[in-house]
C-alpha cells in the first residue's frame, strides 16, 4: 500500500477530532476568530519543535526556502484561515455532520485548482470517485424542512450551502498552495520538507489572525489563553493532522490526497451519531453513503 493512504487517513480522522473540539469551542465559549486562532497558536509552537528536532536526529540542515516557495505559502495559509473560519461559522446553520460533508466540496474543487495551477490531471477512477462524492455533496446542500415554503433559489443558495462552497474553494487553494510550497523546496527529506513547510504556514496563520483579534475583537485573545485545556487539545490535533496532510500532499497529488480524504466523513457520521447524538434525514444520509461509496473508486484508481 502507498505511504501516503495510511498518512491520509490518519489526517482525515486527527482533522474530524480538530473541528469536533472547535464545533465545541464555537458553540460554548469563542467567536468564530477565536476558534480558529486557537488551532495555530497551540500548533504553531509545537510543530517548530518537531522541525527542530527532527532536522537534528536526522542530521539534515534546514531548506532554503526562496519567494515561490513564500508565495505558496501565504496564500495557502491565508486560505486555509479563511476556509476554517467557514466551517466553524456553517456549525451555527446545519448540524455537525452535515457541517462537514458540505466542506467536502473541495475535493471537485482541489483537482480543478491543481490542474490549472500545477499541471496535474487525475485518472478516470478518481474523476468517478470525485462526481459520486459530488452527487452525496449535492443532496447534503438543501436545508432543513421547516413550516415555511422556500422558493428553489432559498432552497440553493442558502447561508450553510454558501459557507460550504466558499470553505471548499479555499481548502482547495490551500491544498495545491502547501503542496507547491513543499515542492518547491530543494533541500530535505519527505517529512523535513512537509514539516518545515507547515511550521511556516502556521507561523504566518498566528500572527496574522492574532492580529486581527487584537484589532476587532478585543478581549478574544484573552478567552482563548483562557481556554487553554480545550484550545490545547484543538492545537495538539491540528498538528497532528496537518503533518499528516503537508505529508501526503508531498508524496502524492493533492486532488488523490483530498478525494482520499473523504474518509473523514465515516468518522464524522460516527461522532455525530454516537457522541453528539445529533440525528441525520434520510436525505443526508443518503447523501453520506454516496460519499462514502466514492472512497472504494479512490483505491481502484490508486493501484
Amino acid at each position: 500500500m502507498p505511504l501516503w493512504i495510511p498518512v491520509t487517513i490518519f489526517a482525515a480522522f486527527m482533522q474530524n477530532l480538530r473541528f469536533l473540539l472547535q464545533r465545541h469551542l464555537k458553540v460554548t465559549t469563542l467567536s468564530t476568530g477565536g476558534a480558529t486562532w486557537a488551532r495555530f497558536l497551540y500548533s504553531a509552537p509545537l510543530v517548530a519543535v518537531i522541525v527542530g528536532v527532527y532536522a537534528t536526529v536526522s542530521e539534515q540542515a534546514l531548506p532554503l526556502p526562496d519567494g515561490r516557495f513564500w508565495a505558496f505559502v501565504v496564500s495557502g495559509g491565508m486560505a486555509q484561515m479563511l476556509a476554517t473560519m467557514c466551517v466553524v461559522a456553517l456549525f451555527a446553520h446545519r448540524n455537525f455532520a452535515v457541517g462537514i460533508t458540505l466542506k467536502k466540496t473541495e475535493v471537485i474543487l482541489t483537482a480543478l485548482i491543481g490542474l490549472v495551477v500545477l499541471g496535474e490531471a487525475v485518472s478516470p477512477p478518481i474523476v468517478a470517485a470525485i462526481a459520486v462524492g459530488f452527487i452525496g455533496v449535492l443532496l447534503l446542500s438543501d436545508p432543513p424542512k421547516t413550516d415555511v415554503v422556500l422558493s428553489w433559489r432559498a432552497r440553493v443558495f442558502n447561508v450553510a450551502s454558501g459557507y460550504g462552497l466558499a470553505s471548499g474553494v479555499l481548502f482547495g487553494i490551500s491544498a495545491v498552495g502547501y503542496r507547491g510550497a513543499s515542492l518547491s523546496l530543494p533541500d530535505g527529506d519527505v517529512f523535513l520538507r512537509a514539516a518545515f513547510t507547515l511550521a511556516a504556514a502556521t507561523a504566518v496563520q498566528t500572527v496574522t489572525l492574532g492580529a486581527w483579534l487584537a484589532w476587532r475583537e478585543r478581549g478574544e485573545i484573552a478567552k482563548v489563553l483562557a481556554s487553554w485545556r480545550v484550545s490545547g487539545l484543538v492545537g495538539l490535533t491540528s498538528m497532528l493532522g496537518s503533518l499528516g496532510w503537508f505529508t501526503a500532499f508531498t508524496l502524492q497529488t493533492a486532488a488523490y490526497v483530498k478525494a482520499l480524504g473523504q474518509i473523514e466523513l465515516v468518522f464524522t457520521f460516527l461522532f455525530s451519531v454516537f457522541w453528539l447524538r445529533e440525528r441525520s434525514s434520510s436525505k443526508e444520509i443518503g447523501g453520506i453513503v454516496l460519499i462514502v461509496a466514492s472512497i472504494g473508486l479512490i483505491f481502484l484508481g490508486s493501484f
